[in-house]
């Protein structure tokens, strides 16, 4: 049936295959999971009602069976009552009732075999379903931790590129620069500001030497 093929491929479905081909494995293993969880809930729909059907069957047996034994009896007490016959029409109901009966038990052999690979195939989907629900954890977990380490590589790939750290270079040379012509700049400041004291005090130093010869002279 349709419903056990189904089974079966989810049974044997691989996780690390599928998720090696899935373009979203997180996403493609939730589904899986949902898939699973779905056809479990079917097969134990159908177990039950098959488990009912084989219920149904043995009565229905059970009920053929006294029916052939009721109609065995008529014959008996007919043919005790010397009526040959009432008794022929007995027996061939019972003999019918025989045939049925055999109908009867190989459709319930056949449900019996119907419960029973039911049954089976929800054990395998439940184990199954318990396997993959852990590994998914595991494969989504270990999925995380690569994706993680991909863009870690791709950063280290980036601050490595060599065009971008001559760009960083050339800019750290401009600041620098930069830098260096401000203090030149302050320096030349201080030292015009030295200069032009430098200036008055030789000035006011040549004053004084004037004043000194001019009153020296004034006395001789």
């Amino acid at each position: 049936m349709a419903l056990l093929e189904r089974v079966a491929t989810l049974v044997r479905a691989n996780l690390n295959d599928l998720v090696d081909k899935a373009e979203d494995p997180e996403k493609m293993l939730k589904q899986v999971i949902l898939d699973m969880e779905n056809q479990l809930l079917q097969v134990k729909t159908q177990v039950a009602i098959a488990i009912a059907d084989q219920h149904l069957l043995e009565k229905r047996r059970k009920e053929n069976e006294e029916k052939s034994a009721e109609w065995m009896r008529k014959a008996e007490l007919a043919v005790d009552k010397k009526q040959d016959d009432l008794a022929r029409a007995a027996l061939e109901r019972h003999k019918s009732y025989q045939q049925m009966d055999e109908a009867f038990g190989q459709q319930v052999t056949d449900q019996k075999t119907q419960v029973e690979n039911l049954k089976s195939a929800l054990h395998k989907l439940d184990k199954k379903l318990a396997e993959a629900q852990s590994k998914s954890e595991l494969l989504i977990a270990q999925h995380r931790r690569s994706r993680a380490v991909g863009k870690a590589a791709e950063a280290q790939i980036a601050v490595g590129d060599r065009s971008k750290a001559r760009g960083f270079d050339r800019m750290k040379q401009k600041v620098e620069h930069g830098e260096a012509v401000g203090h030149a700049k302050m320096e030349m400041v201080v030292d015009d500001l030295d200069d032009r004291f430098a200036q008055l005090e030789k000035e006011d130093e040549i004053e004084r030497l004037l004043s000194d010869i001019k009153s020296k002279r004034a006395t001789g």
